[in-house]
């Protein structure tokens, strides 16, 4: 818990007021430098001053010194009441705390606490500071941990594990100046399967930017980080409403990419409220150099039809008073060995050549998304839909992919006060259609129907997650149909 400031002078106040009155005699000028101090400020009058410079010189008890610094000077002499002298030592003491206070401020420029974004140290004048925040997923799944997309994945054993889905440490903050903004973001110890290197499990440094936001309608970011693409991506995985994204992610997402981007938020609080996005990228995803002289330009546009910016944040645990929603639309384009990406980079779409294997620009990416989102009063809805196109380059195909979602959550407490007050109930449904890479009239069709429960601690900071899912897959090039239910339970924690 955060001490008030106030809390803290009056504490080290109180302190500097008993060190006075006790101090031995030879400590005498640095007891005249307070009594000028307090002077000089209007604490004490030039009478009282005199009298305890007097005091201090003579040795004499310092109780009676407290006496004179107290004791009012009129110009009529009256009798004094108990509660005279009370108010009398009051404001004293208050002038005391003051003027410490002040030197305090002067002598540690640095302020520290605790936020919603971890630890906070700045300084005084507000021109540099720095977050620290840790934070990490504990997670059991059964029957497995992943989506399943393919037949095999449905008919293979069963598997009920725990795991550390996220160990991150985040950093970010400001310098020289508010509006120069950094953030960076390590993933300490990514979970990974007994098959694969003990390098799969090293530590990463995911996000890394610098953002120059000196302007809110425009200002430009360079680094990598999470496109602003489409929301569920953008959305940090731990402020997402089940324990992990829906199946529409893997397919349509353009994820972590290196590049630089302009950005604003612009007509604020108008009926045409609107934030921007465009940017140009490597397009080989996470820390990879690009192999060609092709780039990934993508493209955004978020409108706040109601006037109130809706940020990128699932659930409604702030219960918006008034009715906030948005309405997107975003546009992707690239050539390369992707055709898909990810936190781990760059890699391919079931069915399509490896980017190990592919040749340089051997892909055309090109994909377009459509998103609402709406927040009021414990009801929080979001929805997705989107189309993927890839032309192989070298063989001379196309495949076009289609997927989306739509889900909400609402706090029934604000119905039924019977309910939790922190327990939220949400309800997803999501499908992707993948056509056969090489016949477009065969596809791999997959579902997902989950329910999900929350209960927030302390906001998404600190909260509890259980979802269950129904997944359905229709197999044309086999023939088959399979489906399977699967159950998860998350605790997500930041510091």
């Amino acid at each position: 818990m955060k001490i008030p400031y106030s809390l803290r002078a009056n504490a080290l106040a109180s302190a500097t007021l008993a060190l006075l009155l006790t101090a031995p005699v030879h400590t005498k000028p640095v007891d005249e430098d307070l009594l000028n101090v307090l002077l000089s400020n209007g604490a004490i009058t030039e009478t009282q001053h005199r009298e305890l410079v007097e005091k201090l010189n003579d040795g004499e008890d310092h109780s009676s010194i407290a006496e004179i610094a107290t004791t009012p000077t009129t110009s009529a002499p009256r009798a004094e009441t108990p509660t005279d002298a009370v108010e009398t030592e009051a404001i004293f003491d208050a002038k005391i705390a003051q003027e410490v206070a002040q030197q305090v401020k002067a002598a540690m420029p640095i302020k520290a606490s605790h936020g919603s974004k971890g630890f906070r140290f700045e300084t005084q004048d507000g021109n540099w500071q720095t977050n620290l925040q840790w934070r990490g997923q504990f997670r059991y799944t059964n029957p497995f941990s992943g989506d399943p997309r393919q037949v095999s994945a449905f008919e293979a054993d069963s598997q009920s594990t725990f795991e550390a889905r996220r160990l991150r440490m985040k950093i970010g903050g400001h310098g020289f100046q508010p509006w120069l903004k950094y953030y960076f973001e390590v993933d300490l110890q990514p979970t990974r399967d007994t098959d694969d290197s003990s390098s799969s499990a090293s530590a990463r440094v995911i996000d890394w930017r610098i953002d120059v936001a000196k302007w809110d309608w425009g200002g430009i970011r360079v680094g990598q980080w999470k496109i602003d693409y489409n929301r569920e991506r953008v959305d940090s995985s731990g402020r997402q409403q089940f324990v992990e994204r829906s199946i529409v992610n893997r397919t349509f997402t353009v994820d972590r990419q290196v590049g630089v981007q302009l950005r604003g938020h612009a007509f604020k609080n108008t009926a045409a409220d609107l934030r921007w996005y465009v940017g140009a990228f490597t397009g080989e995803g996470r820390g990879v150099r690009n192999t060609d002289d092709n780039l990934m330009y993508v493209g955004r546009v978020q409108w706040n039809f109601l006037g109130r910016d809706l940020g990128l944040k699932q659930t409604d645990i702030e219960y918006t008073e008034l009715p906030t929603a948005s309405l997107a639309f975003g546009a992707a384009t690239s050539k390369g060995t992707c055709t898909r990406w990810s936190s781990s980079g760059c890699g391919s779409l079931d069915g399509f050549t490896s980017p190990a294997n592919a040749v340089n620009g051997q892909f055309k990416v090109e994909q377009a998304v459509q998103e609402f989102a709406y927040k009021w009063r414990g009801l929080s809805i979001q929805q997705e839909l989107h189309q993927k196109e890839v032309t192989d380059r070298v063989n001379g195909f196309k495949s076009k992919l289609t997927g989306g979602y739509i889900q909400s959550g609402y706090f029934f407490h604000n119905l039924f006060p019977a309910v939790p007050k922190p327990l939220e109930f949400a309800v997803r449904y999501a499908f992707v259609e993948e056509p056969n890479s090489l016949d477009q009239s065969v596809e791999n069709d997959r579902q997902e129907i989950s329910l999900a429960a929350n209960w927030f601690f302390q906001g998404h900071n600190n909260k509890l997650t259980m979802d269950f899912s129904h997944l359905r897959l229709d197999d044309d090039v086999l023939g088959r149909n399979e489906s399977e239910n699967r159950v998860r339970l998350q605790w997500d924690i930041s510091f």
